[in-house]
């Protein structure tokens, strides 16, 4: 059983990591859900450049958090370099799907939860919106908030 959804987690993530979706066994869901294993290794390797890569490449990606909304990937990739300077800063991420929701072939709504395990450790929620792009699933609007400790 372990193992078989270990295979399962791979196809999907070489189907992220690709792009190459239309020879994939696996659905939207599985897709994003693995994206999503792809950034938290990606944040929990150091490289904020690998985890932008599920982020939409586009001056229209808008991120909030903070009561703040930033618009375009390079002041999403900035706030993040900025706010999250080290290894340290970055912590260990977890991330908790608790809904994916279609909206569309070429849409989706996720709703979750994140945890920073560092020194002083931090998390809330998250709703992504996820449009399916030429260059496969990719975040369009994030809306992040912290929750009090």
């Amino acid at each position: 059983m372990i193992r078989a959804v270990a295979v399962a987690l791979c196809a999907a993530s070489l189907c992220a990591l690709t792009g190459c979706f239309s020879g994939c066994v696996v659905g939207p869901r599985a897709q994003i859900e693995a994206s999503l294993q792809i950034q938290a290794d990606a944040w929990n390797a150091g490289d904020i450049p690998a985890f932008m890569q599920y982020y939409w490449n586009d001056p229209a990606l808008t991120f909030s958090s903070g009561g703040e909304t930033r618009k375009g990937w390079q002041a999403t990739h900035d706030r993040f370099v900025r706010r999250y300077p080290d290894k340290a800063a970055m912590g260990k991420l977890d991330f908790k799907v608790d809904q994916v929701e279609m909206l569309g072939s070429h849409a989706a709504y996720v709703l979750g939860r994140w945890h920073l395990t560092r020194e002083e450790p931090i998390g809330g929620n998250f709703s992504l919106v996820w449009r399916k792009l030429p260059e496969g699933w990719r975040i369009v609007h994030d809306h992040t908030s912290v929750l009090p400790p």
